[in-house]
């Protein structure tokens, strides 16, 4: 009988190379639905990744470290809860192997002013050097310079601010804000530069200052946070699980970038329904053109069963069979899936994908394709029981049909 065996092997081999066309047919079906979901996979991992640096580089670090009730209340009470001695903060995160980077910032609500009028910004004091190092990458200078540890008294504009204020480098402006005490402090500042970051809300109300300046602005000596900025992003969640296991009892409050920023949790959501659905569409043209291929070469050979079974073959071998040979072609079908998928994924990186600007930037990117071993993990699985699965419902049916109707096809 026909078995799962050498000479089992062997005949179904022999089959397919024999049936070349139909072979031919259903190989080219399974490595183009294969390929295709490996490189809508790749594409859309490139989207989300690109989407998470751009956050964590541009503006927010890997995660933050603030006083406890500052995240809470920092609208209302931005000086109640600041931290005092963030030195020492540093020193011990410093320490950390996983730690490339740590950064004080102040924060502060204040006015710009050009001499003319007056607009509500958003102000981070900054350690330029060390931000420029960490955080540089998706951080864009559109005009002028990056700001550096000797402009004590420059300031950077956000893309929005810069058009809406009518400003450009050089010119002198005056930033206001109230003071702990509550009292309206000012400072005169000179444009270095203009930025343009992957929110375009942020650049809209944002400016950079030195910390000194933003110190001197607000009368504090104390920060509002230290910016962490680790070597791998994928143990963001670990880092800041075992460093709230460590400030338990220390006052601090740890908060990741994902935490920080819910606008990449919304575009990602959004990405995941729009792109599922074009996998979905992908999906369904694999089992339809893999299950068309199979059926057909199946019920093409009723003629070739039937003769098997009139050689003492039950129906039985002629369904072990069909499952033999479908189970050969989903195997290399998928492989050679998988391996043009790598290679066209490779080709189209090596060029680039130029995207237009997401929602909320004003900035496009250029996207690649992702090689992501578990995508190409479930691309080869789904190909495999795609062709198995077809070839279960084609077997069942081209069995059953009796010897003598089977034997007619052969006339």
């Amino acid at each position: 009988m026909l078995g799962v065996d050498k000479i089992g092997l062997q005949f179904a081999v022999r089959n397919l190379l024999r049936q070349k066309g139909r072979t031919f047919m259903t190989l080219a079906s399974l490595i183009f639905g294969v390929t295709g979901l490996i490189l809508s996979g790749g594409f859309v991992e490139d989207i989300f990744i690109q989407l998470r640096e751009a956050t964590i580089q541009s503006r927010l670090g890997h995660m933050q470290i603030y006083r406890q009730g500052f995240y809470e209340n920092s609208t209302k009470e931005p000086y109640k809860y600041m931290i005092e001695n963030p030195e020492s903060l540093e020193e011990y995160l410093g320490k950390l192997p996983l730690v490339e980077q740590s950064m004080k910032r102040v924060q502060f609500f204040g006015l710009i002013n050009n001499g003319k009028t007056d607009m509500p910004i958003f102000g981070e004091g900054v350690q330029p050097g060390k931000e420029a190092a960490q955080l540089g990458d998706f951080f864009r200078i559109i005009d002028g310079r990056q700001l550096t540890d000797e402009d004590e008294y420059g300031i950077l504009l956000g893309e929005g601010v810069a058009s809406a204020m009518a400003l450009a480098v050089g010119d002198d402006i005056t930033v206001l804000a109230n003071s702990p005490d509550g009292g309206l402090n000012s400072v005169e500042l000179s444009v270095v530069g203009v930025f343009r970051t992957f929110s375009k809300d942020f650049d809209a109300r944002a400016v950079r200052v030195t910390l000194g300046a933003a110190q001197e602005l607000l009368y504090v000596e104390s920060v509002h946070a230290v910016v962490v900025s680790i070597s791998d992003t994928l143990k963001t969640d670990w880092l800041a699980d075992f460093l709230r296991k460590q400030f338990s009892d220390k006052g601090y409050d740890v908060k990741t970038w994902f935490e920080l920023d819910d606008f990449y949790a919304k575009t990602v959501e959004l990405y995941k329904a729009q792109l599922g659905v074009l996998q979905l569409i992908i999906l369904l043209v694999v089992l339809l053109s893999v299950g068309n291929s199979v059926s057909m070469t199946a019920y093409e050979r009723v003629g070739e069963f039937g003769t098997l079974k009139a050689l003492g073959k039950s129906s039985k071998d002629v369904h072990r069979l069909i499952l033999i040979e479908s189970v050969i072609l989903g195997i290399i079908g998928s492989a050679l899936g998988v391996l043009v998928g790598v290679g066209l994924a490779s080709l189209i990186s090596a060029i680039g994908i130029p995207m237009p600007p997401p929602p909320g930037s004003n900035t496009g990117y250029t996207a690649y394709i992702r090689v992501v071993p578990m995508t190409l993990l479930i691309a080869f699985l789904i190909g495999f029981v795609a062709t198995f699965l077809s070839a279960l419902l084609a077997a069942r049916g081209a069995s059953k049909v009796p010897v003598v109707d089977a034997l007619r096809e052969n006339i």
